[in-house]
């Protein structure tokens, strides 16, 4: 899955760079922030980063009965298939059908890749692989982190940018996060919605993790 993920990246960025070469824009350090100013993208390079470093990990641990894994990887993994799901959601709820990286016509499995079966096996695979540790309820809040500095990231940078391909100031990576659509109430409440998605789908996944309680009292 990470050797996937890092193919349709690789031929995503491909397809963007040739549109760019087409089209003879000029001020191509910005084309590139672009590209990797798209939560998709950061998302599965970490996702893609994971997965291959995890895979590497178990083959050099192969049968030393390490148990379970550090836990510096536990909660980068649940912080990643965070992202990861929230990316698959939001993309099928509200993008699909819609360009979502830097333009260039690019094979349709690359984005089912990045938005579909990346996502399912990243969650997928910390719901059922062994050796997670189990994560506090704090850890929700480091994992909101990333996304809202993001957030700011985009929405302090989107007015100044000069968007070249459609030729007008202002360059937001998705449509909700443009004031130009409703204005910055509207993407306030997008923030704040995505936000509460993001929170919601992290206690998912680290309930997921957390040992059952005993009942208190009982026949036990």
């Amino acid at each position: 899955m990470g050797v996937a993920i890092v193919a349709a990246t690789v031929v995503t960025l491909s397809g963007s760079v040739d549109a760019w070469d087409a089209a003879g824009y000029a001020d191509r350090a910005t084309l590139w922030v672009n590209f990797f100013s798209y939560f998709t993208i950061l998302s599965n390079i970490a996702a893609a980063a994971l997965l291959l470093l995890g895979a590497a990990r178990l083959l050099l641990h192969t049968g030393t009965g390490t148990g379970a894994e550090p836990a510096w990887l536990s909660g980068t993994r649940v912080a990643v298939a965070t992202y990861m799901g929230i990316t698959g959601l939001v993309y099928n709820l509200l993008l699909r059908g819609l360009a979502v990286t830097g333009g260039g016509d690019v094979p349709s499995w690359t984005n089912e890749v990045m938005h579909v079966v990346g996502p399912v096996v990243v969650v997928l695979d910390w719901i059922l692989a062994p050796g997670r540790r189990a994560q506090p309820w704090s850890r929700i809040g480091v994992i909101l982190v990333s996304p809202i500095a993001w957030a700011a990231y985009t929405l302090v940078r989107g007015p100044l940018v000069h968007d070249q391909i459609k030729g007008r100031d202002g360059w937001y990576p998705y449509p909700f996060l443009n004031p130009d659509n409703g204005g910055y109430l509207a993407v306030a409440g997008w923030v704040v919605a995505i936000a509460l998605a993001f929170a919601a789908v992290a206690a998912v996944l680290v309930r997921v993790a957390r040992p059952e309680q005993a009942p208190s009292g009982g026949l036990g």
